[in-house]
């Protein structure tokens, strides 16, 4: 269970806050995509999960833990839990597809046995196993995503975090990296997902919370795109 506890969040005194008395709970395995124009407090949200800011007011809840009170050797361990996805796909441009991986795992502390198995897995999982010793540049944006997502999930976290995951792709490709993170979540990963994109929300068909100047104004289970 991830548990927002009337979170707010300021970042300078004299300005609105980002987050504004947002109580918001998530069910292990659910899929929810989180909405609103620029600025209305998505990814201030998803960061106080990911422990990059803490919340000036209220709380954050993973399961037993509470955030905003664990250590850094607790906020490392947690941090495991939660693959991250961006806009921009974050990856090493000198390293090629498998070293991007392996990379992650290299920092879990894996042994060279278990990344030489786990690799090839999730390229497979996100359909690209044939692009195992290609670089960024000789991938399309679509698939720097998929490397970006299988890098994500090769430390196998109870939830994904991807914000604004098709921000910089065509709608073919974006549409293959929602069918991924749907296939993620149907095999028990909690997705959480921000995105300005109508036509990616109303493709996923679960639960959407709208959030509006730092505050969730709408929260449908099997909900569409409406701001």
């Amino acid at each position: 269970m991830i548990l927002f506890d009337n979170v707010t969040k300021f970042y300078f005194d004299d300005a609105p806050p980002a987050v504004e008395g947002v109580t918001l709970s998530i069910k292990p395995g659910e899929f929810v995509s989180i909405v609103g124009h620029s600025g209305a407090g998505k990814t201030t949200l998803l960061k106080m999960l990911f422990a990059e800011v803490f919340p000036t007011q209220g709380s954050v809840f993973f399961g037993d833990h509470e955030i905003p009170r664990l250590s850094t050797r607790e906020l490392l361990k947690l941090r495991r839990n939660i693959g991250t996805v961006f806009q921009d796909f974050r990856l090493l441009p000198t390293k090629n597809v498998y070293e991007n991986i392996a990379f992650a795992l290299e920092v879990a502390g894996k042994s060279d046995e278990d990344i030489q198995a786990d690799v090839p897995h999730v390229l497979d999982l996100v359909g690209l196993g044939e692009k195992i010793w290609s670089f960024p540049h000789e991938l399309s944006g679509g698939e720097q995503q998929r490397v970006a997502i299988a890098r994500a999930l090769v430390n196998q976290p109870d939830v994904l975090i991807a914000d604004e995951p098709t921000g910089n792709l065509d709608p073919i490709n974006a549409h293959d990296v929602v069918e991924i993170l749907k296939r993620i979540n149907d095999l028990g990963t909690t997705v959480l997902l921000t995105t300005h994109n109508k036509a990616v929300v109303d493709s996923v068909g679960r639960r959407v919370v709208t959030m509006d100047q730092g505050k969730v104004v709408r929260d449908d289970p099997h909900g569409t795109y409406v701001l």
